[in-house]
Parts: structure tokens; C-alpha cells; sequence
């Protein structure tokens, strides 16, 4: 399976924003940080520090293919969210 482009995890991050899709925190989190969360099967490792969301570390489609942040030289996810996405995002984080 071809690995998933930043733009193909930027759908559900932008989807979540625009509140077509629901985005929930999912289970403990592993360390300061890094934030675990759910997009309708989208399983996303999100880096947040101090409230504001700086990068997508990991992602898993629900069709099992995967976007690993840090292998990949290219764009981030996080960095395809316009400014208002952003921050819809980041809110949806701090509401928990």
C-alpha cells in the first residue's frame, strides 16, 4: 500500500476544523505533547505545545495506510490548514 500524502491527512484535519466530521481525543495521552486523537477512523499523533498545534507526527487512514511525519521529506499536514482551520483545530483540541 502507497503511504498517504500530507494532503490526503489534511482532509480530515480540515474536515474537523469546518465541523463535517467529528475529532475526539482517544486514550491516554503517551507524553506531554503529543495528542492522540480520532477523525472517523482517522488515527492522528499530534504534536501541541502550549495550545497550539505545530505538527502531525503520525497518521493512520481507516483502510490501514500511513503517514509517518517524519519519514517523508515534504509538507506537513498541519502546515496545508489555513490560519482559521488552525485555530478551529487547536479549539476543538482545548475542548478536550
Amino acid at each position: 500500500m502507497p503511504p498517504l500524502t500530507a494532503r490526503e491527512v489534511y482532509q480530515p484535519l480540515r474536515d474537523a476544523a469546518l465541523d463535517l466530521r467529528p475529532l475526539k481525543r482517544v486514550g491516554e495521552q503517551p507524553e506531554t505533547g503529543l495528542v492522540r486523537v480520532d477523525i472517523e477512523g482517522w488515527r492522528l499523533t499530534l504534536d501541541v505545545d502550549g495550545g497550539h498545534l505545530r505538527h502531525c507526527l503520525h497518521c493512520q487512514s481507516p483502510d490501514g495506510r500511513v503517514f509517518d511525519g517524519g519519514q517523508r521529506y515534504g509538507t506537513d499536514p498541519v502546515s496545508l490548514l489555513s490560519t482559521w482551520e488552525l485555530a478551529q483545530v487547536e479549539r476543538l483540541l482545548a475542548a478536550g
